[in-house]
C-alpha cells in the first residue's frame, strides 16, 4: 500500500485519538512508497556532508539531512557518511531510516571570533591554500594527516552539499551566506567533487554574495535544484559555457522523510471529534510573528500575519466547524521559534475555543512531527517542510508564503496552485483563498495518493547518472534534463 493510502487509512482513527487528551500508543509509521534500496557494485565510497545537520531545532533542515543520507544509501548501500558541520565537539548521530538506523558521525568545525582555532573554517581555508602551493607532498600530507577536519575531507570520495534548502542565497543576511559557503570553498579548494543537492537558488542581492555563488557553481560536479526557476537561474549565475555540469531538476529531498509515531503525542486542548468535523493542523511561524523574528515586517507583507493566523483560527472552527492542532515545526526557545508562538496563541484563544483549538507540544524529532502532521485531513503552513511533511503524506495543504522557493517547489509538485503568498496577497485574499482549497481537498487527497511515490522514485534516483566517485567525479546525462518545461524568470 502507498503513503498516500496508508496515511488516508489512518486519518479517521488517529484524528478521533489525537483528538482527546489520552495519549496515543506507539504505531508503526506508513510504509514507505520508496523503491527498496539496491547495489550498484560501488565499493563503499566515503560521503561527506555539508549544510546537513540534526543539531537544529528547525524540522526541516533535519527532514532535508534524512533525504540526503536516504539518496546516498540507495545508490551505494555501503558507503560511509558523515556530516562537515559547526559544532563545539564532535559526535555520533544514530538516524533513523524508517525501520533500521544508521550511525553517522559529525565531524566538527567552528564558525567564531576566535579564528586561531585549529578547526575554525577560515583557518581550515588558509590551511588548504597552502596545501596547493606546497611543493613537497610529503609535507602537504603532513599538513593534512595533522588536521582533523583536513584528514576527513581528504579520506571523502565526494562532498555533497544541501545548503540548508534555501541558504544558497543572501535572502538571511551575507553572514548566513558564508556560513554555509565557506565549507563548500574549503572543499573545493582541496580538490574535492562537489555535489550540489537540489537547494533554492537565490536571490543574490549582494554583488559578493552573487560572484561566490558563480565561482562555486562553475566548479561543482553535479547541479540540482529543486524547482524548474532555479535550473535557469543556477546557469545564470555560473555564466556561460564553464561549468563543469549542466544544471538539472530534482524534487525536494525532504519528501523521502519517513514518518514514525511519537512516543508521547504530547497534544493538548482537543475534545472528542464531532460527527463529520475536520481536523486541520495549523503550522504558526515564529520567523513571521511579529512577536518573534519579525520576518514579515521587514518582508512588506501585505497581509498582517499575526491578525491572519487569528482570522484563519476563527474561521475554520466557526464557519467550518473544523477542529485546529497548532503544529510548530521550529522548536526551542529562541524568538524565531514555533513552539513559543504557538504556545502564546494556544494560551490566549483556548478558552474560546474549548474543545475545538490543540496544541501539538511533544518533543518531537523530525519523523515524529511528521507523523502528527499526516494525522490531519488539512494541512495550513507556514514552514515550507511542514507543508512538505503534510503533502507527501497525502494530507492537502496550504502554504503561507514568505519567499519565492515555495511556489517554486509546489509547482514542481504540481500543488503552485495551493501556495498563498503574503508578500502580495491580502488578508481577505488569504481567507478566501484557503476556502476554496478546503472545497477542493477530496481531489487534491487523491491525486497525491497517486502522484507522490512517483515522485519520491525520483528523488530516490538523484544519483543514478554519477558513474563512479572519484576527484573529479564523473556525472552520466540525466534523462530528466530534457523533460523539463520551460522556466519561468528567477526570483531574482
Amino acid at each position: 500500500m502507498n503513503r498516500g493510502a496508508v496515511a488516508s487509512n489512518r486519518l479517521g482513527a488517529l484524528a478521533d485519538q489525537i483528538m482527546t487528551e489520552n495519549a496515543m500508543s506507539p504505531k508503526p509509521g506508513p510504509a514507505s512508497a520508496c523503491a527498496p534500496v539496491v547495489s550498484t557494485g560501488q565499493q563503499n565510497p566515503s560521503i561527506c556532508l555539508l549544510g546537513a545537520t540534526f543539531g537544529t531545532n528547525n524540522m526541516g533542515v533535519n527532514a532535508l539531512t534524512v533525504g540526503a543520507i536516504k539518496t546516498v544509501l540507495h545508490r551505494w548501500p555501503g558507503a560511509r557518511i558523515f556530516i562537515l558541520d559547526y559544532a563545539k565537539a564532535p559526535r555520533k548521530y544514530n538516524v533513523r531510516l524508517g525501520p533500521h538506523s544508521v550511525d553517522v558521525p559529525l565531524v566538527n568545525m567552528r564558525f567564531s571570533k576566535s579564528v586561531y582555532l585549529r578547526n575554525h573554517v577560515l583557518m581550515l581555508i588558509a590551511l588548504a591554500i597552502l596545501c596547493r602551493f606546497v611543493p613537497l607532498k610529503a609535507l602537504r600530507a603532513w599538513v593534512i594527516r595533522g588536521n582533523a577536519c583536513l584528514r576527513a575531507i581528504n579520506e571523502a570520495s565526494a562532498v555533497a552539499s544541501v545548503a540548508g534548502g534555501d541558504s544558497f542565497s543572501d535572502i538571511y543576511g551575507l553572514a548566513a551566506f558564508f556560513y554555509v559557503t565557506l565549507p563548500q570553498l574549503l572543499c573545493l579548494i582541496l580538490g574535492k567533487g562537489l555535489l550540489l543537492l537540489p537547494p533554492t537558488y537565490g536571490p543574490f542581492r549582494n554583488p559578493l554574495a552573487r560572484r561566490t555563488a558563480g565561482w562555486v557553481l562553475r566548479r561543482a560536479e553535479l547541479i540540482c535544484s529543486r524547482d524548474y526557476r532555479g535550473v535557469q537561474y543556477a546557469a545564470e549565475l555560473a555564466g556561460p559555457a564553464r561549468s563543469r555540469a549542466i544544471p538539472r531538476f530534482c524534487p525536494d529531498l525532504g519528501l523521502l522523510l519517513d514518518p514514525c509515531a511519537p512516543p508521547d503525542p504530547g497534544v493538548v486542548g482537543l475534545g472528542l471529534r464531532a460527527p463529520g468535523s475536520q481536523l486541520i493542523g495549523l503550522n504558526v511561524s515564529g520567523l513571521l510573528s511579529k512577536t518573534g523574528g519579525k520576518f514579515g515586517v521587514r518582508a512588506g507583507f501585505k497581509a498582517d500575519y499575526d491578525s491572519l493566523v487569528f482570522r484563519l483560527i476563527d474561521f475554520l472552527i466557526l464557519s467550518k466547524n473544523a477542529s485546529v492542532l497548532l503544529i510548530p515545526h521550529v522548536f526551542g526557545a529562541a524568538e524565531e521559534s514555533d513552539s513559543v508562538v504557538c504556545e502564546r496563541i494556544y494560551r490566549e484563544l483556548q478558552p474560546k475555543y474549548p474543545g475545538r483549538l490543540g496544541l501539538a507540544k511533544g518533543k518531537y524529532d523530525q519523523s515524529e512531527v511528521k507523523y502528527v502532521i499526516g494525522s490531519c485531513d488539512f494541512f495550513i503552513g507556514s514552514r515550507m517542510h511542514a507543508c512538505i511533511a503534510a503533502v507527501s503524506q497525502a494530507v492537502p495543504a496550504v502554504s503561507l508564503a514568505y519567499s519565492g522557493k515555495f511556489i517554486g517547489v509546489m509547482e514542481t509538485l504540481g500543488l503552485g496552485q495551493l501556495v498563498a503568498d503574503l508578500r502580495t496577497m491580502t488578508e481577505a485574499e488569504v481567507m478566501e483563498f484557503v476556502d476554496s482549497a478546503l472545497g477542493s481537498a477530496a481531489a487534491c487527497r487523491a491525486w497525491l495518493q497517486d502522484e507522490m511515490p512517483k515522485t519520491e522514485s525520483l528523488v530516490l534516483d538523484l544519483f543514478a547518472g554519477i558513474n563512479e566517485l572519484a576527484s573529479p567525479v564523473r556525472v552520466l546525462p540525466s534523462p530528466l534534463t530534457s523533460e523539463l518545461p520551460a522556466p519561468g524568470p528567477s526570483d531574482a
